[in-house]
């Protein structure tokens, strides 16, 4: 070996060194989370974070359960999140927004449904549809795929738009642990669908994504707020963590103008260049309820509306403070309670305006610790039926009922209260004679009256078993003694009497 290879080699070694020390300087810290997150802000930012000799960052994508209780756990620094924080677990973590997405439908390239409009989404999600030919598409069942909920971000806010709660119920019997593996399905199944994100899907040649009321998710009507499903897409950390300093340095660099710029080529918006859509979320919500028919506003809101009448209205500096204030009114439960009474409603004032997703009293002891959810007897709401202008809840006041004012019904009242089934509620009528009554003998003598059963087959949801044998959800979930719309393969449900 020469004296001057030797020399090259040596310089070589030594430059090579400098630059793994380079890269090993500053904190080590341990991502996990959602793919969404993942694929959209994550993994580049911390390509650059690396590169600019900042620290190593440990990249576990996964969902969005995983991570945020690995930050609980304190396993992991940061989390990515496609939803805020929800149960009294998240309370003491901080959800930072750092980015808007758009949820959007996947289909396979080959359907010929290219558009579908929200009340034919939320029909979907109900098992109200269940083929393609409804949606102008080929004489095909509607393979509906989603993600495990409330575990996934995605299918938590999607269902928290279209139903006013993100732990709703539907009628999905093919779920995956992610949004990944989700159009990984999509993509092996010409009558598949599927939620998923823009920034995800945007460059997946191999899925369809659908217009929604005509309008197609872009950067553009996310930006505008045109495009009704947009969400928001969160860091998660722990501020008493041992890395809080090193995961707030991150969080500012992710928002710096190189991060911002990163997220942009995913068809991502900074969080602090749509501040906008923030103001817009109570009178979206408003209004995607009413077109699908549901009660407007259930629940907790987005995070943001806090953050946006905390922003300084200034140019490029204020970005970092509007951010730091958005952290402070992205954490969990507590900014729950923050929120709600900023949530606007089309529905007149009312002394219960603030009570959100159940009702309780305490004007009588009797009613102690009763929450129930509360429902329109629609099953009479007919023309000429008695609760036909019935346009309200029924209240307690000191233990006695007490109806509301009675307001006029629209012409189509019947019509959209069929959105909601329940029970019938019985009449009480006077007795005309008194009837007699019935011996032992004369009871045993009574034929017992068959019931007719339904097995549950592949495929088969209890919107769907309801359907097929022309019986009413709600009743054959009491039939059966229910809790919930879960059914299993083999079992065999009484779906009414011979």
């Amino acid at each position: 070996m020469s004296l001057r290879f030797a020399r090259l080699f040596t310089a070589t070694l030594i430059g090579l060194s400098a630059s793994a020390t380079v890269l090993a300087a500053g904190p080590q810290l341990v991502w996990r989370g959602d793919i969404t997150t993942a694929r959209g802000v994550v993994t580049d930012v911390a390509k650059a974070w690396e590169k600019a000799g900042k620290g190593k960052i440990e990249l576990q994508p996964f969902n969005t359960a995983s991570g945020i209780d690995a930050v609980v756990k304190g396993s992991a620094d940061l989390a990515g999140s496609a939803r805020p924080g929800v149960g009294a677990a998240e309370q003491s973590l901080t959800f930072t927004p750092v980015a808007w997405d758009a949820l959007v439908m996947v289909t396979y390239p080959s359907n010929p449904v290219s558009n579908i409009t929200l009340k034919q989404l939320h029909e979907i999600y109900m098992g109200h549809i269940t083929n393609w030919k409804d949606l102008g598409g080929n004489d095909a069942p509607i393979n509906l795929y989603a993600v495990a909920s409330p575990g996934d971000g995605v299918e938590y806010s999607l269902r928290k738009l279209l139903f006013g709660r993100g732990n709703q119920p539907v009628a999905a019997p093919r779920l995956y642990v992610n949004v990944a593996k989700l159009e990984e399905g999509v993509t092996l199944d010409k009558q598949g669908l599927g939620a998923t994100t823009l920034a995800g899907a945007s460059s997946n040649k191999k899925v369809k994504i659908l217009s929604i009321d005509g309008v197609a998710p872009s950067m553009s009507t996310v930006g505008s707020g045109t495009y009704p499903l947009y969400t928001e897409l969160y860091l998660v950390s722990n501020e008493s963590g041992p890395k809080a300093a090193e995961v707030k340095e991150f969080i500012a660099f992710l928002t710096s103008s190189q991060g911002s710029s990163l997220l942009r080529s995913h068809s991502l918006i900074p969080y602090a260049d749509g501040m906008a859509l923030a103001s817009k979320d109570a009178a979206r919500r408003a209004a995607i309820a009413s077109t699908v028919g549901t009660r407007a506003n259930v629940g907790q809101a987005m995070t943001t509306p806090t953050a946006v009448a905390a922003a300084a209205p200034a140019a490029v500096a204020a970005k970092e403070t509007a951010l730091a204030k958005a952290q402070v009114a992205g954490k969990g439960a507590k900014a729950a309670k923050e929120t709600k009474a900023s949530v606007a409603t089309t529905a007149e004032p009312s002394q219960f305006a603030k009570v959100v997703a159940s009702v309780s009293t305490t004007a009588h002891m009797g009613f102690a610790g009763v929450r129930s959810d509360a429902f329109t007897a629609s099953d009479n709401a007919k023309v000429g039926g008695k609760f036909a202008k019935v346009l309200a809840d029924a209240v307690t006041v000191k233990g006695k009922p007490v109806a509301k004012p009675v307001v006029a019904a629209p012409a189509d009242a019947s019509e959209k209260s069929t959105a909601v089934t329940t029970p019938k509620v019985a009449e009480a009528k006077p007795a005309a004679k008194a009837a007699k009554p019935v011996t032992k003998a004369a009871e045993e003598k009574k034929p017992a009256v068959a019931s007719r059963t339904y097995k549950v087959a592949p495929g088969d949801t209890l919107y769907s078993i309801a359907k097929k044998n022309a019986v009413d959800v709600n009743k054959l979930r009491a039939m059966n003694g229910l809790k919930d719309n879960n059914v299993r393969l083999g079992q065999v449900l009484k779906v009414g009497a011979r």
